[in-house]
């Protein structure tokens, strides 16, 4: 078989999703929360919670609270509140008031676009680092969602068993141009056409070029 075209897959992905619903922390972007605070605090919402729960959570609190600042005058009962639909919310809810000051008091009220800093939050790791550093600062980060371990292994352009494995592997190899896009595509692709249950192959843009790996009773 040939090698997989990443270029012409990711531009079919680009079709395909055409209508679907966004990936949240793009489409929180797009509505204006696109500092690195709120990108990171809208992935820590995302967590174990789906993007329908997650976004809306993120918006109410971002409307009540718009700035680093605006969240310390929360109480953690009052934030609390605010994001109680996404999974986990008293614990992110100590985590994100515990952001928003180090934010107000270490950093003058904006997160600066580095790695380390986001890092050393309790609770932040590689995917929400790389995710916010790539829609709030445009640095070339890969962010890797069990989507897009899923759909990349699928198309064989990885073959890996986590996705650890997955991120080291894109970045060893996906074209850097690609790196912020590959979550805003395939997120929605994998969620809604390359499903983790019976994809929608037989109807798929990509059905030509994908070698289907691992896929069983596809529709």
């Amino acid at each position: 078989m040939a090698t997989f075209d990443i270029d012409v897959a990711l531009a079919r992905v680009e079709r395909a999703i055409e209508g679907l619903p966004k990936a949240a922390m793009f489409e929180l972007a797009e509505a204006g929360y696109d500092s690195v605070f709120h990108q990171l605090v809208a992935c820590i919402l995302s967590i174990r919670t789906r993007d329908e729960v997650s976004l809306p959570a993120a918006l109410r609190l971002f409307e009540r609270a718009p700035t680093p600042a605006d969240v310390t005058r929360l109480s953690e009962e009052e934030l609390d509140e605010l994001i109680s639909a996404s999974s986990f919310h008293e614990a992110k809810a100590r985590q994100i008031l515990a952001i928003a000051e180090a934010t107000v008091t270490d950093h003058e009220g904006e997160l600066p676009c580095d790695d380390e800093t986001l890092l050393a939050f309790n609770g932040v790791g590689p995917k929400c680092a790389n995710l916010t550093l790539g829609i709030a600062c445009g640095l070339p980060r890969i962010s890797v969602d069990i989507h897009v371990h899923r759909v990349t292994n699928r198309w064989g352009y990885v073959e890996t068993n986590t996705p650890e494995q997955t991120l080291a592997a894109l970045q060893e190899k996906l074209p850097e141009h690609h790196a912020i896009d590959l979550n805003r595509l395939v997120m929605p692709f994998g969620k809604q056409i390359c499903t983790g249950r019976r994809p929608q192959c037989s109807t798929c843009l990509l059905l030509d070029i994908c070698p289907q790996v691992g896929v069983e009773n596809p529709r």
